[in-house]
């Protein structure tokens, strides 16, 4: 299959990962290793403050069938089953999360070269329904997110959105919270052979009137070592550095200070992950 417009979650994805995506403020661990039959086992511990999460995960891939399942400290379980391409372009998914017996759902998505859709359904008597589609291509896409609560009869999400890419940059606009939170992103390579990149994101709350600006960077200091840095209107700077210190092992180290108040302690989050 080629390339094409995506799906909806892809709008403005580029500029949210730039800004969001690896800081943390927490302490977090993470070992996968793999089994003589490949299936992949990945134990992850998070410390966040005072309170220590951990969870352990599976994998195992047979042809086109994808099965996670994974357990965390509070008993839950969280199964998903993926099939990917049945038909050209088109992926299925089933998950749940034990004991809720109304997490279960079905997920459809299919991608075509001027089309991407995806829609699930609850397995419930009164499911809620969810869709998301776009249509365009490499340059220009427009899209619509719903969901819809069959026990109601009310829409839980409007939201809609436009993404235009270039060769070097890209610029997404979407209206969400049913149409009460205006976001518009960009997103610019700078410098390829370097990873050099800058975005920006700029939010509006109609009922509330408050904007919130974030703008951010990042650079690759070289093939395995990468920073990033970004900072908002309400003077809140954080920076990162990720190495990867072995093919798909990485450290990364991630701070957070606020500006208007210097005197409070700065956040430190640490991550690693290691795998074989």
């Amino acid at each position: 299959m080629g390339k094409g417009p995506g799906l909806y979650t892809d709008i403005g994805k580029k500029a949210r990962d730039l800004l969001y995506k690896d800081y943390q403020a927490d302490h977090k661990f993470t070992l996968t290793t793999y089994t003589s039959n490949g299936v992949a086992i990945t134990s992850t511990g998070t410390k966040k403050g005072e309170l220590l999460l951990a969870d352990i995960s599976t994998e195992l891939k047979n042809k086109n069938i994808t099965t996670n399942v994974k357990v965390d400290t509070s008993s839950k379980l969280f199964a998903t089953v993926t099939v990917d391409e049945p038909a050209p372009g088109l992926k299925t998914i089933f998950s749940f999360i034990a004991p809720d017996q109304r997490s279960g759902k079905v997920e459809l998505q299919y991608q075509h070269e001027y089309a991407g859709i995806s829609t699930s359904i609850g397995l419930t008597a009164n499911p809620p329904v969810n869709f998301s589609g776009v249509v365009g291509n490499n340059s220009v896409t427009i899209g619509t997110d719903l969901s819809f609560d069959t026990a109601s009869g009310n829409f839980t999400k409007l939201n809609a959105g436009l993404n235009f890419t270039h060769s070097d940059l890209i610029a997404s606009l979407t209206l969400n919270d049913k149409g009460d939170t205006l976001n518009a992103s960009y997103y610019h390579i700078v410098s390829p052979l370097t990873n050099t990149a800058v975005g920006a994101e700029l939010s509006h709350s109609f009922s509330s009137n408050e904007n919130t600006l974030t703008i951010g960077t990042q650079h690759a200091l070289d093939p395995l070592t990468t920073v990033k840095a970004r900072l908002n209107n309400y003077g809140r700077a954080s920076a990162l550095i990720q190495h990867e210190w072995r093919p798909k092992s990485l450290i990364t180290i991630s701070g957070e200070v606020d500006t208007g108040a210097i005197e409070k302690s700065a956040k430190v989050g640490l991550a690693l992950a290691l795998k074989p």
